[in-house]
């Protein structure tokens, strides 16, 4: 089953990614092999995941995590749901007439 998660980096950074094996991906960045950032960055620990049905939904996801702020990141990861909107970015939700 395809995976989105969140890593948290030994400087505290957290990085966002899908990954069809999430074992085998989680592996792969405590390796060095899996990304750049991750590896510049070692130890890392998994802090959150999410199942999905598809890959796409999966990546479309982490696209979507990827854009939000560390708070809200970090809200989503202590299951500080009614947060998630107060954390919400107003510029990007704003619509001129």
């Amino acid at each position: 089953m395809p995976f989105t998660y969140i890593l948290e980096c030994s400087d505290k950074t957290l990085y966002t990614g899908s990954t069809r094996n999430l074992e085998k991906r989680i592996w792969e960045h405590e390796q060095g092999i899996a990304t750049k950032y991750t590896a510049e960055r070692l130890p890392i620990k998994l802090i959150y995941c999410e199942e999905y049905e598809r890959i796409d939904e999966a990546f479309n996801r982490e696209k979507q995590i990827q854009g939000w702020s560390k708070k809200k990141k970090l809200a989503l990861v202590n299951r500080e749901f009614d947060d998630l909107s107060k954390l919400a970015n107003p510029r990007k939700n704003y619509r001129s007439l």
